[in-house]
């Protein structure tokens, strides 16, 4: 039974017909189409001209089970990292190119792909195969342009002395072009499909031109190493490997504190760091504030229109606290459709500003239901609880967030999309002998507070 569905499974994905590339924009897809078709019909022409050997089929076959290697032992969550290179795959692609007649290179992505895709990260079948192919052409064509070189500067093998020196000059340039064609190519698919992103801010990246670098220094080092012998595959495996393990660790431990739908702060994260936060503003007498946030109507969204799109949802919503809240701020995603936020150096007037200004932009998005143009669009409220700590007047996290709760709680008991927030009526507790309890009132959109 299982292996009945995992072949139903495998024969959605593999079968050309259920791609959402059909639904494209006629220019999109054509522009994704033409590498894929350019690639099958050069790899003919060069499968036909090229001199099968068997000793550069073992070459070929050693580079490819090491890129395998790198690949398949790629931590999932690196594939939707942006910033530095995820799996290394083209680290092992370079000396293929290189040390190889041009048809390996157009090749050795196939297999890589293919892991990715079956075992590593499911990406979206269409954009997998046009990214394979991109790497195909632009590795082919580092092919032919290192063996454009004459052989005094480069050649087939690497010399001693100066022309040692040439020859890695020329490796070097040829991962460069080959590295930026490919990231060209890419770049225009995402142009095309969505006109609003800015490429030039995305190369501004300073994460991300630490990893080319690293990249191109590796590659190049690898690439050395196995011109010299191809027996230092044993040496440049591990290293491969343990370069890549240094260089995704600090991304791998910020992803441990991150929420993995939103990539907001997961809750035990944020609460260990709002504790701290309330105990230095207990310490320097400032004033501080709460808010929970609650999608209106969350459960509709899913009922209607899926999880997927719930996801969206959530993501959309997330976003919009990222871009409303100021850079100081913290915000956690607390379960389900709730967030919650820290706001510091903000009384409870500066903490209600804030909230309204929040719900009023949420209230404006349009939130499509799926990736597929001219999809359906939900529109979205929020419910917002909040709560300050004012100066000289210390409360504990727990304390705030019963009161956050409660104050949510009759945003949502007043007709939802509002901002309502609790403050604390001090007692006398020898007196009445109970603690300070919370009232709630709901704030107005200048920031003020006033009854119900």
């Amino acid at each position: 039974m299982e292996a009945s569905l995992l072949a139903d499974r495998l024969k959605r994905r593999v079968w050309v017909k259920n791609w959402l590339w059909w639904q494209l924009p006629p220019l999109v897809r054509w522009y994704v189409a033409t590498p894929i078709v350019t690639v099958v019909a050069l790899m003919s022409v060069l499968a036909v001209h090229t001199d099968w050997r068997v000793s550069d089929l073992a070459k070929f076959a050693v580079l490819v089970c090491c890129g395998s290697i790198s690949v398949a032992s790629t931590p999932r969550i690196m594939y939707r990292v942006s910033g530095v290179t995820a799996d290394f795959s083209n680290i092992w692609i370079l000396p293929i190119a290189i040390l190889l007649p041009p048809i390996y290179a157009m090749l050795a992505p196939i297999p890589f792909f293919a892991i990715m895709q079956l075992w590593v990260h499911r990406g979206v079948p269409h954009r997998s195969v046009f990214t394979g192919a991109s790497f195909s052409l632009s590795f082919v064509g580092v092919s032919f342009l290192f063996h454009s070189f004459p052989q005094s500067f480069a050649g087939e093998t690497l010399g001693t002395g100066l022309h040692a020196f040439t020859w890695v000059l020329a490796v070097a340039a040829c991962e460069i072009a080959g590295g930026r064609l490919q990231h060209a190519l890419i770049a225009g698919a995402v142009k095309l499909t969505n006109p609003d992103v800015r490429i030039l801010e995305m190369e501004r990246n300073r994460e991300r031109w630490l990893g080319i670098f690293v990249e191109i220094d590796i590659a190049v080092l690898i690439t050395v190493a196995l011109g010299l012998s191809i027996d230092l595959v044993i040496i440049a495996g591990p290293t491969v490997l343990l370069v890549r393990r240094f260089l995704v660790h600090p991304i791998l431990v910020a992803q441990s504190r991150a929420d993995a739908k939103t990539g907001l702060l997961n809750v035990s994260t944020w609460e260990r760091e709002a504790e701290t936060e309330i105990l230095r503003s207990v310490r320097t007498r400032t004033s501080l504030a709460l808010a929970l946030v609650d999608i209106d109507h969350f459960k509709l969204v899913n009922d209607t229109y899926g999880h997927l799109a719930g996801d969206k949802v959530l993501k959309a919503v997330a976003e919009a606290l990222r871009g409303q809240l100021r850079g100081y701020d913290k915000a956690g995603r607390f379960g389900g459709e709730e967030f919650v936020l820290l706001l510091t150096q903000a009384n409870e007037d500066e903490a209600c500003r804030i909230a309204e200004r929040l719900r009023a932009y949420v209230a404006r998005m349009e939130v499509p239901v799926n990736d597929i143009p001219g999809a359906a669009c939900v529109r979205l409220t929020i419910s917002i609880g909040v709560t300050a700590m004012d100066a000289g007047h210390p409360r504990d996290l727990t304390d705030m967030l019963a009161a956050t709760d409660s104050a949510l709680y009759q945003a949502k008991q007043m007709g939802r999309n509002r901002v309502c927030v609790a403050r604390q009526i001090q007692r006398v507790e020898l007196e009445i002998g109970m603690p300070d309890l919370p009232e709630v009132v709901e704030a107005d959109p200048a920031g003020a507070s006033s009854g119900p």
